[in-house]
């Protein structure tokens, strides 16, 4: 009877241990790994209006092949780009075979023979309901680049004044009525100079299209927020240096003023002898200068060497009665005759430089001079631009001419 119990308690632990162990070993077993499927991403494409239509290409792709075929819905929809004036509709379904990990939508993009600048033109890629995938992000956008474009048109009201005076001849003059610039009468300067030109300005001068162009009869000069040589704006400044020099006359410049804060638009000249005797000396005649911050203001001023060997200079301020410079187009005039020059707004004349003015210091003005077209972006004048200089910022020139 006594071994009957001790073996019944054997075989009680012994099956014990069996189970527990059995137990043991099923906890061992790994649960089985989720699958993790892979990633699709589609890129911002853009793409220049040409005249024709051409197509934008967006790229699709997976972070990692899948043993599956991938799937996704898309579909274009508006944003300031609209169908079907810019692009065409279009939706479906995109598809990235077994194994692979990219294809790509293309969208045609609608063409402008006319080229009109405008700020560019944007729309989106929209995607949706993937399959065997996740999204990375479930839209892209597109843009079309229209900031180039060589056609600008402006409103042409304001002052004018007439193509001859009793007593003149016009000698020389460019009314801008072409599409392109007379690279024989003009240079296009490149750079910021020394020091940004003198005055620490921030532009980076260029002789691109995208700064310096001719439009619908008017010479446009844009200012830029852009990085480019290591600045932050680009501008064009345009010369008639060893091309067109001028001494006497009666000058008219129709022009339509940038008046938004740290813009700085001139239209004046240099002595031709700045290269052998430096400024002051050979002479500067600004016919307007114009500080954005003072967008009613125009500034005339003649600047010469003294004989205590440093810069000397006399001008006046112009204050519209009404208005900026901005809103219409104004004449900016200089007669300059033998020791005495005057300076005009829309005829009303407010600077006035005679010889003794500057005796017993040699007078520069009775000498050869060339023009300077430019837009400078900040400088020790107008200081920078702020949060309230809204970009691209642009001077329209109707016409320059010259009479003797």
């Amino acid at each position: 009877m006594k071994q009957n119990k001790i073996l019944a308690s054997f075989f009680i632990v012994f099956f014990s241990v069996l189970i527990i162990a059995s137990c043991g070993k099923g906890d061992s077993t790994p649960p089985p790994t989720p699958t993790v499927l892979p990633v699709l991403s589609v890129t911002d494409a853009s793409t220049a209006r040409i005249a024709t239509s051409t197509s934008m290409r967006f790229y699709v792709s997976l972070n990692k092949a899948s043993s599956s075929i991938v799937t996704v819905d898309y579909i274009l929809q508006d944003g300031t780009a609209a169908s079907p004036r810019d692009y065409a509709a279009a939706s479906g379904t995109i598809s990235i075979p077994a194994n692979q990990t990219s294809t790509s939508v293309e969208v045609i993009i609608s063409g402008d023979p006319t080229n009109v600048r405008q700020p560019n033109l944007e729309f989106t890629i929209a995607l949706s309901n993937p399959k065997n995938c996740t999204l990375s992000a479930t839209s892209a956008k597109g843009t079309i680049v229209t900031e180039d474009g060589t056609f600008l048109s402006t409103d042409n009201t304001g002052y004018t004044t007439p193509t001859s005076y009793p007593g003149y001849t016009l000698t020389w003059s460019d009314e801008f009525s072409g599409s392109t610039l007379n690279l024989s009468d003009w240079n296009q300067e490149i750079g910021n100079g020394t020091g940004g030109w003198g005055n620490n300005e921030l532009e980076y001068y260029t002789n691109s299209t995208k700064n310096t162009f001719v439009s619908n009869g008017n010479l446009i000069i844009e200012a830029r927020k852009e990085s480019i040589g290591g600045f932050n704006y680009s501008s064009g400044r345009m010369t008639t240096q060893n091309k067109k020099t001028f001494k006497f006359g009666r000058i008219d410049i129709r022009a339509k003023l940038p008046v938004t804060k740290g813009m700085w638009p001139a239209l004046w000249m240099l002595g031709s002898n700045i290269s052998s005797v430096g400024w002051p000396q050979c002479g500067e005649m600004d016919i307007m200068e114009l500080v954005g911050s003072n967008p009613n203001r125009s500034v005339g001023t003649l600047h010469w060497k003294n004989t205590a060997n440093v810069h000397a200079s006399k001008g006046a301020n112009y204050f519209l009665p009404s208005g900026d410079f901005s809103q219409q187009f104004h004449v900016f005039s200089m007669i300059w005759v033998q020791d005495l020059v005057k300076i005009y707004v829309d005829d009303q004349l407010y600077v006035t430089v005679a010889a003794s003015d500057i005796s017993p210091a040699f007078n520069p003005f009775n000498a050869d001079l060339f023009f300077i077209f430019n837009v400078a972006v900040g400088g020790d004048w107008p200081g920078p631009p702020d949060a309230s200089t809204n970009f691209p910022q642009r001077m329209f020139v109707d016409y320059v001419r010259v009479f003797q």
